[in-house]
């Protein structure tokens, strides 16, 4: 099992290699970019998936495919906002952390939980629709595996997830060649397509010969905003690298911010591209079938054979490639979140514990497996995924930029004034955005998101006041101790073997004044006489018992962990001065499937004994076949 490990995960990492984990610039874009960079695939898609309904209406018409380029160009200045505002918070809070460090210290811990919460669920369906598109890619090229698309999606997670368990530097260098090669193909895609235009090699959309009609009141302005906020899933991953800073080699902000420039340039000219020649071709999508893109590649490259077809097939080869493995970003990320949050006492302590690859393995399996059930849940249909996806994405981008501008109030120091306006600004515009998406999105899905976030908050502080009440109990107990309790022990027995002599001779070793019993549970026969098995025992057990006296429970309901159990009870009321120690021999098969046909019983005892006070279980194990060292 330990040789399949290695191989799978590779070598153990001591805690002292962690610097050979960090990674450089190249693979970190790959890494914490791939989700942003692949929402170009499904941003400008679902502006049109909300603006292509209208066309029908008399009101609107086919010219209102032509606001899905004004919504682009606002999505994009609102990108330059977070671009700007998040540099900020890289260079202020080089650890990492994003949005939680900077609540928690600057806002206090509610904001802090609520901006955890919201990341923790964005990062979950970020993975879940990333997956989704990835696989609408698939079946876009190939519409009969459609009925299989589950089943893919959750071969992909279960892939992504395994490499992310051999580090983070190891999943970066797997997955740059499909984020490269699908940056590399959306430019060729994007300059191909302007060519085309402007040669006249590519026929206009019909919309643009459409005198557009006089806006139709509130109507239009609800229009423009759902399609406004339709499209700001483009924006999602963006903070990825704001919140792994500590992943990158020193000198660590600085890298980071590079990476940050670099990836925002490319998503920025990406995504006008796609949409400007989408616009201006009369792409028509209704959000279901095949994607936008795809419709755009076959527009572009024509849908003959030969070298356009073995080029669209390669783009959208690149296409799935990056929109499965952008949900890589969530895996670099939700980890680290996790982690920090259970630090500070808000999460289960597990997930602060690395893996042997330096990684945070249970936060990556409790990622892929939540990921799972929602790609089960929506049968891997990103379309029905959106509505859920930007409310957590912009809530934490609010209390990012909240918490900046108190940031600078409180350190002030060089150019303070102006940084805190830049994140003002940030603040504001996001806050505005994410109060559109809610309201535009709220019956198709939002309301989940703003449902769940709350219950996630007060899940935190519960746990968190566990922690808190279990150390203040074990600071108390140093003062109760006073002296060792007295001990009774009683070895529990269902026959004669090697495992029970051996329990009784270590019980008689650790009884104190010879303060040691023997307890087997005995079925009464249809009669109400002893069983022929305890008849038994009690002729075997002078042989054997080490002068250890034997007492049998009757249970003529045949339970056996049941009157275990009530009789310890009335023993703890008896003498409630002793300390009971309970011995249970165990069998230790040769193999660990062998070890489900044994020991079930005693689980189940040990499991219960240890809800209750003064008892402690002892397991002396019997090893059934020789032990190979």
């Amino acid at each position: 099992m330990g040789s399949f490990r290695r191989l799978v995960l590779g070598r153990r990492l001591a805690s002292e290699e962690i610097s050979e984990a960090r990674i450089n610039n190249p693979i970190a874009l790959a890494v914490f970019s791939s989700d942003a960079l692949s929402s170009v695939a499904y941003g400008t898609g679902e502006i049109m998936a909300v603006l292509g309904p209208y066309m029908v209406m008399a009101s609107f018409g086919p010219a209102v495919l032509s606001w899905s380029w004004p919504v682009a160009i606002g999505i994009v200045l609102l990108l330059s906002i977070l671009t700007i505002s998040y540099r900020q918070t890289i260079f202020a809070y080089p650890s990492g952390g994003g949005a939680y460090i900077v609540a928690k210290e600057n806002l206090g811990e509610v904001p802090a939980q609520v901006a955890g919460a919201s990341l923790l669920v964005d990062y979950v369906l970020t993975v879940a629709v990333s997956v989704s598109a990835g696989v609408t890619a698939i079946t876009s090229a190939f519409p009969a595996a459609d009925p299989y698309r589950v089943l893919i999606a959750l071969f992909v997670v279960a892939f992504i997830g395994t490499v992310n368990l051999r580090g983070v530097k190891e999943s970066g260098a797997v997955f740059a060649v499909p984020t490269y090669g699908f940056v590399v193909s959306m430019f060729f895609i994007i300059i191909l397509g302007f060519y085309r235009y402007f040669t006249g090699g590519v026929e206009v959309g019909a919309h643009h010969t459409v005198v557009p009609p006089p806006l139709p009141g509130w109507l239009a302005i609800w229009v423009f905003m759902k399609a406004y906020a339709a499209g700001c899933t483009a924006l999602t991953g963006v903070e990825a690298i704001s919140n792994g800073v500590s992943a990158f080699r020193e000198p660590t902000a600085h890298n980071a911010s590079k990476t940050m420039i670099y990836m925002v340039l490319m998503l920025g000219a990406m995504f006008l591209g796609i949409t400007w020649l989408a616009n201006h071709f009369g792409i028509v999508y209704l959000g279901e079938g095949e994607s936008l893109l795809s419709m755009l590649e076959h527009r572009i490259l024509g849908t003959g054979g030969g070298l356009p077809h073995a080029t669209y097939l390669l783009m959208q080869a690149f296409t799935m490639l990056i929109l499965c493995l952008a949900a890589n970003t969530a895996y670099a990320d939700f980890p680290r979140l996790a982690a920090m949050m259970a630090r500070d006492g808000f999460l289960p302590r597990q997930f602060s514990s690395q893996g042997d690859r330096l990684v945070f393995s249970n936060g990556i399996f409790i990622l892929s497996l939540l990921s799972g059930l929602l790609l089960w849940l929506f049968n891997a249909r990103e379309h029905h995924l959106m509505p859920l996806y930007a409310v957590g994405v912009f809530l934490g981008f609010s209390l990012s930029q909240t918490g900046m501008v108190r940031h600078w109030f409180k350190l002030r120091g060089a150019r303070w004034a102006t940084k805190a306006i830049i994140n003002g600004a940030g603040a504001i515009t996001t806050t505005v955005v994410m109060t559109v998406i809610i309201v535009t999105k709220f019956s198709h899905g939002a309301w989940v998101v703003v449902l769940v976030l709350p219950l996630m908050v007060m899940t935190f502080f519960n746990i968190h006041r566990h922690y808190i009440r279990v150390k203040s109990i074990l600071a108390g107990s140093r003062a109760d101790f006073i002296s060792p309790r007295k001990n009774r022990v009683v070895v529990l027995v269902s026959g004669i073997h090697s495992g029970v002599v051996q329990s009784l001779n270590y019980a008689k070793l650790i009884a104190e004044r010879g303060e040691v019993e023997a307890i087997t549970v005995d079925f009464p026969n249809e009669h109400g006489q002893d069983s022929a098995a305890l008849e038994k025992l009690r002729a075997d057990w002078p042989r054997y018992c080490e002068g250890i006296p034997l007492r049998a429970i009757r249970s003529p309901y045949r339970k056996i962990v049941e009157p275990i159990v009530e009789e310890l009870d009335r023993m703890r009321r008896v003498e409630p001065e002793y300390t009971i120690t309970v011995i249970l021999p165990e069998f230790v098969t040769g193999h660990w499937w062998a070890n489900i046909l044994h020991n079930q019983t005693a689980w189940r005892i040990k499991t219960t004994l240890l809800m209750k006070p003064k008892t402690v279980v002892i397991s002396i194990p019997y090893h059934l076949e020789p032990i190979i060292e």
